[in-house]
């Protein structure tokens, strides 16, 4: 038998394409995979049935699949695997491949395809995958022969899981899977043109120590990046707290330090907080460690940080630049980047006097305390969403997942929940996928059944992908949702507000208070084997929440009854500077008072 180190012969072992497909995804570690059954996939299916390590969890959408996948490999750390079939199969992957695109998840996704002498002749179920997915994957594999199923399964997910992750597809023809062939564990990767970054450029990384000694309004911009690089609290705290300046997180870092740290002035960009924007707006340097510079965060890209450097790392080199000239670019894992820098500013900062940036600090604290991310009360006496997540945040487990939909209830939950270790927060971002609630929280309650996994969702997105309560229940994968139910398509009925003269064109879901409730979020729950429970008064929020948290042997789905009227504040409307924020409906900060 093969020995890891190659030392010895490696015995070949004649079996089916399917056979090898399942024996290679064991020996690349899979213990988890999600997915449904289907004609063009059934080859791998039957194997897969016999094999002792894998986990399969059937979804009753693939949409769901997909999503699963990349909660599972958000909170592991590791590749989340999604199967379907041919066809309908496939593209209903396509959602989640996307959303994975976006938000850097590594995740392989497998499919099964028409026989290879079929392709281009529209048979039955038959999909162009691979040409569907090109624009958002990081690679893509036709497998057409069985000799080729080991080494594509060891070379995606290398792809997959190094340099910036992102999805990988494995399309694999029927006729591939049901021959025969010697599997053989593969000894190389064969990735021409696929080079990873090296060491980073210490010229750069002594530069940028440089540029942060003689600047007198730093602020670290820090993505997600930092955490698909697995850089460690200690890490990142250790260069923050050395060089003393604030910091904002993006929507996908919310958990790479802790909330309650003094420097940590939250979320920047469209509902940012004040502070965060008003920071990035007066800073003459921003040191941005693993984010984009996406729309969102930057608002009118001219007048973003108009008088600040910019010192950018990142490990994708065609990130660098793209939207905002970096003045030092340094190519690079974060992992080695992060140390590497603490040390060259120690150095610089030990070797001649830095400017003092105390003055900066104090402008910064006033402007945190001047403007507070809070709300008002609604005249309709229902429930306030952002009270409820504030009573979620306050009696969960230190340990909590939390994971979200998209809309309103997203950015609520991005203010005002509290994180204090890493692979806590899991939410989609660059896609904003409605639906990736459910899927996601269920692929991370798999990957880390230890810990409580909540999901606050909202009823336009529960309504996407709820059918996967059934998975839920019936692997005994005990989720919490609590749902933001506004009755309404929150965000969308906020922009009518506030931009289309209340005229509220189809974002009514009639599933809230003053409505005949359809569909009941109790009695569906209850119909899926979960437990469901409704609040509509404050008095009531905790006792719910309590139960809640009691119930640890199948899916809860609280019904929140809130008000429709709640707002996301502070906001940027789309397209114009960041200095325009408003931190409440007609009410502008104002710089000049600090």
């Amino acid at each position: 038998m093969e020995r890891h180190d190659g030392s010895m012969a490696q015995e070949r072992q004649l079996m089916t394409g399917a056979q090898a497909l399942v024996r290679a995804l064991e020996d690349v570690g899979v213990t988890d995979i999600f997915g449904m059954p289907g004609g063009a996939i059934l080859p791998f299916y039957d194997p897969l049935f016999a094999s002792e390590k894998i986990r399969h969890v059937l979804v009753r959408h693939e949409q769901g699949a997909g999503h699963a996948a990349e909660g599972y490999a958000m909170v592991t750390g590791r590749v989340g695997v999604c199967v379907a079939t041919s066809g309908p199969g496939a593209t209903n992957l396509i959602t989640a491949i996307g959303d994975a695109h976006m938000d850097s998840v590594p995740m392989v996704a497998i499919t099964g395809q028409v026989g290879t002498r079929a392709i281009g002749t529209d048979a039955f179920q038959e999909a162009d995958i691979v040409g569907a997915t090109m624009p958002f994957v990081k690679h893509s594999f036709l497998v057409t022969s069985p000799d080729e199923v080991a080494a594509r399964v060891f070379e995606a997910f290398h792809l997959a899981s190094t340099g910036r992750p992102g999805p990988v597809l494995i399309d694999v023809t029927k006729n591939a899977q049901e021959d025969k062939t010697h599997y053989v564990r593969p000894e190389s990767l064969d990735l021409p043109g696929y080079a990873l970054p090296g060491k980073p450029n210490q010229r750069r990384v002594a530069q940028a120590a440089e540029v942060i000694a003689s600047c007198e309004r730093p602020v670290f911009y820090l993505g997600g990046g930092l955490s698909r690089a697995g850089v460690g609290v200690q890490e990142l705290r250790e260069l923050i707290e050395l060089v003393g300046a604030p910091f904002v997180t993006t929507l996908t870092a919310l958990d790479v330090m802790p909330t309650d740290h003094p420097l940590n002035l939250g979320m920047p960009g469209m509902h940012g907080t004040v502070a965060a924007v008003g920071a990035l707006q007066r800073a003459d340097l921003v040191i941005c460690l693993g984010a984009r510079f996406d729309d969102r965060v930057t608002g009118k890209p001219d007048t973003f940080a108009r008088h600040a450097s910019v010192i950018h790392v990142d490990i994708d080199p065609a990130e660098i630049s793209k939207i905002r000239e970096a003045d030092v670019p340094i190519v690079g894992d974060l992992k080695d980047v992060v140390p590497a820098l603490s040390s060259a500013c120690r150095d610089q900062f030990a070797a001649e006097p830095r400017v003092e940036i105390d003055q900066w600090l104090t402008e910064v604290a006033h402007t945190k305390a001047t403007y507070p991310t809070s709300w008002t009360d609604t005249d309709d006496g229902l429930l306030q969403p952002q009270e409820v997540i504030t009573h979620l945040a306050r009696l969960a487990p230190e340990d909590t997942v939390w994971v979200t939909g998209v809309g309103q209830h997203q950015m609520w939950s991005a203010h005002y929940l509290e994180f204090n270790q890493p692979h806590s927060w899991l939410t989609s971002a660059g896609a904003g996928t409605m639906g990736y609630g459910v899927p996601a929280a269920m692929g991370a309650k798999v990957g880390a059944p230890q810990r409580p996994v909540w999901l606050i969702d909202g009823d336009g997105c529960f309504q996407m992908t709820n059918q996967e309560l059934a998975t839920c229940t019936l692997n005994e994968i005990p989720i919490k949702v609590a749902l933001i139910n506004n009755s309404s398509l929150g965000m969308v009925r906020q922009w009518q507000t506030l931009f289309y003269g209340q005229r509220y064109s189809n974002t009514d879901l009639h599933t809230g208070a003053g409505t005949e409730r359809v569909p009941d979020f109790v009695t569906l729950a209850q119909a899926y084997g979960a437990v469901g429970l409704r609040c509509e008064r404050l008095e009531d929020v905790d006792d719910v929440i309590a139960q809640a948290n009691a119930i640890n042997d199948r899916p809860v789905v609280i019904d929140f009854i809130c008000s429709a009227d709640s707002q996301v504040w502070p906001m940027v409307a789309a397209g114009v500077s960041n200095d325009d924020i408003q931190y409440a409906k007609g009410m502008s900060p104002t710089w000049e008072e600090e």
